[in-house]
């Protein structure tokens, strides 16, 4: 059985690599001197392992084509153990949780669905706290197959390596009677332009983009 993936596993990898120059009273010192107006945490109480930059959101958002949006552009009810641990959050704090961001696949910010979404509240100074996760955990290939969206450089690569991949299976007798290298390279050219079209169309007519760009876009209707 192929395991599936855990984003959360995903993203304390990336926040460790991160953070790996900075203790943790470093990072509560740059929360303080940046806090956010509505969140007053007691730092002392505040769990190290559920404080993450927002680089490292941005790059598992970037790498697993998920989007960190605010709550109210997300299309599912929160489950009731994220309403505890909010109000156990409060209680704690002795404080009024607001501000709240999720993170998640696009399609739970337009539909109903249970993948994975996470729920963070701001810290300051680009931190946020993880408040619950709940959900199925991801596809276990959705990191490769989700590698030709993160930009157009991988788009390129992508596309370059497939139309070979067809080229070199499709019998050149097809084109020509002769077989050289000369023939394959002009059928792996217009292999290439068929299929960078075929993608181009479609991204077009469905209002596609690149991870990197729809991450922390509230309009962008991309799944």
């Amino acid at each position: 059985m192929i395991r599936k993936t855990n984003i959360l596993e995903e993203l304390s990898k990336v926040n460790l690599l991160n953070e790996r120059e900075k203790n943790f009273q470093v990072v509560l010192e740059l929360i303080s001197s940046k806090p956010t107006s509505n969140n007053n945490f007691d730092f002392d109480k505040l769990d190290e392992n559920r404080i993450f930059h927002l680089n490292s959101i941005k790059k598992t958002c970037i790498d697993f084509r998920l989007r960190f949006l605010d709550h109210k552009y997300f299309k599912n009810s929160l489950p009731k153990e994220a309403f505890s641990e909010i109000s156990k959050l409060e209680s704690t704090h002795d404080t009024i949780l607001s501000n709240f961001k999720i993170m998640a696949p696009s399609r739970l910010f337009r539909l109903k669905n249970t993948d994975d979404p996470l729920l963070f509240v701001p810290l300051g100074n680009n931190y946020f706290y993880l408040i619950h996760k709940w959900g199925n955990d991801l596809h276990p290939y959705r990191k490769l197959l989700m590698w030709p969206l993160k930009n157009l450089r991988n788009m390129i690569c992508f596309l370059l390596i497939l139309s070979l991949v067809l080229t070199y299976i499709t019998p050149t007798s097809i084109f020509s009677k002769v077989e050289s290298w000369s023939v394959f390279w002009m059928i792996y050219f217009f292999m290439f332009k068929a299929i960078a079209s075929i993608v181009i169309f479609y991204a077009f007519a469905l209002g596609k983009n690149f991870n990197k760009v729809i991450w922390n876009s509230k309009y962008n209707k991309s799944i």
